[in-house]
């Protein structure tokens, strides 16, 4: 992965939000894709609508051989692995293809060094249980604070 650069995204990029909030739905082998219209859902809006406009938005983007394969956001909201109003809640995502590289890895080392260096304790995410990127979460620190029937709430400590 010499070729790879993480950095922030910048204004006129904002728009790769949607490709990648899609990009972010699990779907488990055997389930059909849903329409990319999920993303107009108000749920998963929060995620992405007006994203800049806060300060607590964050963004770093994953650029391999010069395209953008991934991206790992912030923000606080209350979305599904929201805590509370001071941890800013995490969504990350790779193009398919790009996935199971490490990739993924390295942006989130990155942004929780980011979020570490702009003052914040933690941050949370939601994750379905039979996602694969549970166990890449739990190696690089996150823990399991509270789980739905289908879903794990966790957090690391910044």
């Amino acid at each position: 992965m010499n070729n790879l650069i993480i950095r922030e995204i910048r204004k006129d990029e904002y728009k790769l939000l949607e490709d990648f909030l899609y990009e972010a739905i699990f779907i488990p082998v055997g389930v059909e894709k849903p329409s990319r219209d999920i993303i107009k859902n108000k749920e998963l809006q929060v995620y992405i609508k007006d994203f800049g406009t806060n300060k607590d938005d964050n963004c770093l983007l994953a650029e391999y051989n010069k395209k953008i394969v991934g991206a790992c956001w912030t923000r606080i909201m209350n979305d599904y692995g929201h805590v509370d109003n001071g941890t800013p809640s995490l969504a990350i995502s790779l193009y398919e293809e790009y996935r199971g590289k490490g990739i993924g890895t390295k942006l989130m080392k990155s942004m929780l060094k980011l979020l570490k260096e702009k003052g914040y304790k933690r941050t949370s995410l939601s994750v379905q249980k039979s996602n694969y990127a549970v166990k890449m979460y739990k190696n690089i620190g996150f823990k399991i604070i509270d789980e739905t029937e289908a879903e794990y709430i966790m957090t690391c400590d910044l």
